[in-house]
């Protein structure tokens, strides 16, 4: 007997006829719930659809709304429901979900059609769309264009892997999309086809879901699919050897100042640059970091190729103090800086959060290391920390692979972390939550993580 409930009276959808064969008798199977997956029964919902869901969590986030607003739909929680996908003739899958699964391996090798939340929004959106991948920085990129496209007067909506689903920005009065979007959500793609994109860099990352680091940036890749501008960082190997000849190519660089967006130096200053254009003093921007200025001159690029006015950029470059968790300053007091970077889930995070100071460091990181080769922060640990301090499940990992080259101290929470960085701290450090892990061995999400180190910080300023 199928799991599925009878299809409701109405018609089908075209827009989902059309693009996916979906109808009213379809079959369709939502894997995985969370925010994502909430948003995709409402879209399913909007369109007259019934559908089921599973998740392998027994209490997955967002299933109380579902319950609520779905009563009548099937739902199969701890551990993922075989004659579900058996009886599916359509999988949508939630980014959290890797597509290795033998359920939904088999699936498709009977033919059932797989998409993500992606397809349906792309064949759902009326406006066109910038989207921001890379293993660092996209948040902030993301939401320096949203900034910017308002600062302009434009009505823009931004969402996607930062903050809203983006099956619930769709809005026939917006005239642009802003989309930060996952090597998981670009996994699920094949209808994607931005007015510009741009994959910022490429670290490891999500090593535990991808065969290698080339695999994880051939996920990246899909995000230039169609004809759109492609912004490409000059200074990272693997992006620029994504450069396609036949499209147009938007360069950022840091390093490079023959770049269409660099940085250079004018009157004895740092100056971002539009090819021989200044634009603003680097000083002026009131991000923190080496890797923010490439940030800046990435939605630089991005919101040129939107048509947004330099003035409006400006303002926005010149006033955006950053995200919570992004190298953000917490407290300064005794000569000491206490900067939370719980963002920093990857080794590429930590390094860009390290390269991005001159003082010594007492660093805190660990937690889920997500497959990594810690060793790949010996060269940055060896020239920026002066103390080590580790926590989470990973930390011996850490312990194993840099102990020899700096002092080392392991604790069991924040509270000790911090009571330990303050013991050891000088006038003219920094202290540096840059975990280059991913912290739910032990919270919530790297947001908790975040404001237990600033509440632990904040109880010791005098």
């Amino acid at each position: 007997m199928s799991p599925y409930a009878a299809p409701p009276e109405g018609q089908p959808s075209p827009l989902l006829e059309a693009c996916f064969g979906i109808t009213l008798n379809s079959a369709l199977l939502i894997v995985g719930l969370g925010k994502t997956g909430l948003s995709i029964a409402r879209f399913l919902g909007q369109h007259g659809l019934h559908f089921a869901i599973t998740d392998t969590r027994e209490n997955p986030p967002g299933l109380e709304a579902f319950r609520d607003e779905f009563p009548d739909a099937a739902v199969f929680l701890g551990g993922f429901n075989q004659p579900a996908f058996e009886a599916s003739s359509h999988l949508i899958v939630s980014p959290g979900v890797a597509l290795d699964h033998p359920f939904i391996q088999a699936a498709q090798r009977r033919g059932v059609g797989l998409m993500g939340d992606l397809d349906l929004f792309v064949a759902a959106s009326e406006a066109p769309i910038l989207a921001v991948t890379g293993s660092n920085g996209k948040s902030t990129v993301t939401t320096l264009l949203g900034l910017m496209g308002e600062a302009d007067g434009k009505k823009v909506r931004m969402g996607g892997n930062l903050g809203t689903p983006m099956l619930e920005l769709l809005d026939r009065e917006t005239v642009l999309y802003i989309l930060e979007l996952s090597s998981f959500q670009l996994d699920t793609s094949h209808r994607l086809e931005p007015l510009a994109a741009t994959v910022l860099n490429i670290s490891p990352d999500h090593m535990d879901r991808y065969q290698d680091l080339e695999a994880y940036a051939a996920s990246k890749q899909r995000i230039f699919r169609g004809h759109g501008v492609m912004v490409l960082n000059r200074d990272d190997p693997m992006v620029a050897g994504m450069r396609d000849p036949a499209r147009e190519i938007v360069w950022f660089s840091v390093e490079d100042e023959s770049a269409d967006f660099s940085l250079r130096e004018k009157n004895g200053e740092a100056w971002l640059f539009e090819g021989d254009h200044p634009i603003l003093p680097r000083q002026d921007l009131k991000l923190h970091g080496r890797h923010n200025v490439a940030n800046a001159l990435a939605a630089l690029a991005m919101g040129r190729a939107a048509g947004f006015s330099e003035a409006a950029m400006v303002r926005t470059l010149t006033s955006f103090k950053g995200l919570p968790h992004r190298t953000e300053l917490v407290e300064e007091s005794g000569g000491v800086a206490w900067i939370n970077d719980s963002k920093a889930t990857n080794i590429g995070a930590c390094v860009a959060a390290l390269s991005g100071t001159d003082q010594p460091v007492i660093l805190i990181a660990g937690g889920e290391g997500k497959g990594q080769d810690f060793k790949e922060l010996r060269m940055v640990v060896q020239s920026k920390v002066r103390v080590l301090i580790l926590m989470g499940r990973d930390a011996p990992k850490l312990e194993a692979a840099l102990a020899d080259l700096v002092e080392t101290r392991m604790v069991a929470t924040m509270k000790e972390a911090v009571s330990a960085a303050r013991a050891l701290a000088r006038p003219g450090d920094v202290v540096l939550l840059a975990p280059a892990c991913a912290s739910l061995d032990q919270y919530k999400d790297y947001q908790e993580r975040g404001r237990m180190f600033a509440e632990e910080v904040r109880k010791g300023v005098p």
